[in-house]
């Protein structure tokens, strides 16, 4: 499964009717909601903002509305084109400015999948690799050669604390947990504390 790594955008025009979709990683049903809630707020004037969410490291949990759309006009063409995309924690939505003209139906499922699409091509991902969470309480001495450790498992720090000791903490690919376990054994020498939790 490929995931998202930003935000994307595309727009198309059909009958003078605008469809921007916006792509947006997204790891929860909760995030998904706020996602929409997100685009909402940028897009106060819009007719319409659809949504179509993948979700889950299997990607088999799925979200999508119409949002005032006739019933499965919107939501189910663009949440099938995501499904198919082989992309998982990603929410897109539409937003529609109406143009004047309606479009029926069969005009409507196009519509909206074709945007799903667009939004698709220009989204950039990458593999969706099982990360686990890491704490690391280190001496100053050991910083250096730990942070080149740590670039070596590909791992990402996400919060550093500095007082009498240094604590890390972030996420390393499952696949790496035993040479970062290694390298950090022969850096510390038994004085560096290192813990996962999943």
């Amino acid at each position: 499964m490929l995931v998202p790594l930003e935000r994307a955008e595309a727009e198309i025009e059909v009958k003078r009717s605008r469809f921007i979709a916006i792509a947006l990683p997204t790891e929860t049903l909760d995030d998904v909601k706020n996602a929409v809630l997100q685009i909402r707020n940028e897009h106060p004037e819009a007719n319409h903002v659809v949504h179509a969410a993948v979700v889950g490291k299997a990607g088999t949990t799925y979200s999508a509305s119409d949002d005032r759309e006739p019933k499965n006009t919107a939501g189910r063409p663009a949440l099938e084109v995501v499904k198919g995309s082989g992309i998982t924690n990603i929410t897109v939505c539409i937003v529609r400015y109406f143009g004047g003209t309606l479009l029926g139906t069969g005009g409507l499922v196009k519509a909206y999948g074709d945007s799903a699409k667009e939004v698709l091509k220009v989204v950039r991902t990458e593999e969706l690799i099982e990360r686990t969470s890491f704490r690391m309480v280190l001496p100053y001495n050991s910083y250096t050669l730990i942070k080149r450790a740590l670039d070596d498992a590909h791992a990402t720090v996400s919060a550093e604390n500095f007082a009498d000791t240094i604590t890390l903490e972030g996420l390393v690919p499952a696949d790496s947990l035993e040479s970062l376990r290694s390298s950090v054994d022969d850096i510390g020498q038994g004085r560096i504390l290192l813990s996962f939790s999943t």
